[in-house]
């Protein structure tokens, strides 16, 4: 079974969020050995944001790290899991919320798209919005 990286390598959904986990070294840790939750963009999510935004993370590699931190919780938790949860701790140290309602599991104001896709080292969710931290938005983004 190939790592949660290659698999998201391989979903043409993903390329932006794999260029940006590259960009940041975090492809490493994340093919790594440890058992790791992605809530992962999709392209369109990151079409979304305010233009330049993007390129801007993409060159500051403190900021877009901080950023993908928030896409990762430690932990492997599938759909089912997550729908009996109402928030947990990113690598980035703030919380995300989770909401499931009328059979809709949302991660923040992101919607999982498509849920529960394994790897050997994990699962990632692909969501439709790109999660930015409340509290550190705007030390982060600005």
């Amino acid at each position: 079974m190939k790592n949660i990286i290659e698999t998201a390598q391989e979903d043409a959904r993903l390329t932006t969020l794999v260029r940006a986990i590259a960009a940041a070294g975090m492809d490493t840790t994340l093919a790594g050995e440890g058992r790791y939750t992605l809530f992962a963009p999709a392209d369109e999510a990151f079409s979304k944001m305010p233009e330049g935004l993007l390129d801007e993370l993409l060159a500051n590699r403190r900021r877009l790290i901080a950023i993908l931190s928030y896409h990762v919780v430690s932990g492997k938790l599938t759909s089912q899991e997550l729908q009996t949860m109402e928030s947990i701790k990113t690598l980035l140290g703030d919380h995300v919320d989770i909401e499931a309602s009328e059979g809709v599991l949302r991660v923040n104001n992101a919607r999982i798209i498509e849920s529960d896709i394994e790897g050997s080292n994990g699962i990632c969710h692909i969501i439709d919005t790109v999660l930015i931290p409340c509290v550190a938005e705007a030390r982060i983004v600005r």
